[in-house]
């Protein structure tokens, strides 16, 4: 399994557990390694971490690392936070993501993701799909599936 699908598939399991939207939001950063709670800016500052190892996005979303689902997770988990423009602002500036980028693009994705659920276009349990429809191409190396959720 790619780290695409793989995070699509967490994405599925979080769907099935009924959480508010901002919730979801805040779990789906944890698979880019972004706690919820007060040490959210600590890892997201720090880059967050790869749970999700591998490849597997769309060449257009793909940087040539083994770290574009913690890329895309933690600017889920940044936007969900501060907001889509603020986001974009800080990778772009402090990151240097420029829009052509693979990262830039991504993190564009990320807060389209954020502001179709926040906005109720997209429903949590059509999340997954968005995403394998949007982000994931063919699987090039094969991934590390994220640790068990804790409850």
């Amino acid at each position: 399994m790619d780290a695409c699908t793989a995070l699509a598939n967490w994405i599925d399991r979080l769907a099935a557990l009924g959480l508010s939207d901002r919730r979801f939001l805040k779990e789906v950063g944890r698979a880019g390694g972004v706690r919820r709670g007060p040490l959210w800016l600590t890892d997201a500052a720090s880059g967050g971490s790869n749970r999700i190892r591998g490849r597997g996005f769309q060449p257009e979303l793909d940087d040539d690392t083994d770290g574009q689902a913690r890329h895309f997770a933690g600017s889920v988990a940044v936007a969900a936070r501060i907001g889509g423009r603020a986001t974009r602002w800080l990778t772009r500036t402090l990151l240097r993501d420029g829009p052509a980028t693979a990262d830039g693009r991504l993190t564009d994705e990320a807060i389209a993701f954020v502001e179709e659920i926040r906005s109720g276009t997209l429903r949590q349990a059509d999340a997954s799909a968005w995403l394998r429809r949007r982000l994931c191409g063919a699987g090039l190396v094969g991934a590390t599936p994220a640790p068990a959720r804790r409850r």
